[in-house]
């Protein structure tokens, strides 16, 4: 069994084509997992503000200069 992830915007007459890699044999299951984005920008932004005061993440920062 293989996983490939793949991440696609979902058109507006939610049909979608999938390409399957050529080393993929036929027959072939596919199963496909359906999950909610989060509001991603706004989590980002609160990561890198919060990552900016964590003192263990910019202590490694400096050790690798």
């Amino acid at each position: 069994m293989e996983a490939i992830k793949q991440i696609v915007r979902i058109p507006k007459d939610h049909e979608m084509r999938i390409k399957i890699p050529d080393h993929v044999p036929d027959p072939v299951e596919i199963i496909m997992f359906f999950r909610k984005k989060p509001g991603d920008y706004d989590n980002k932004i609160n990561e890198l503000k919060s990552a900016m005061k964590d003192e263990a993440l910019l202590n490694r920062f400096k050790r690798s200069l």
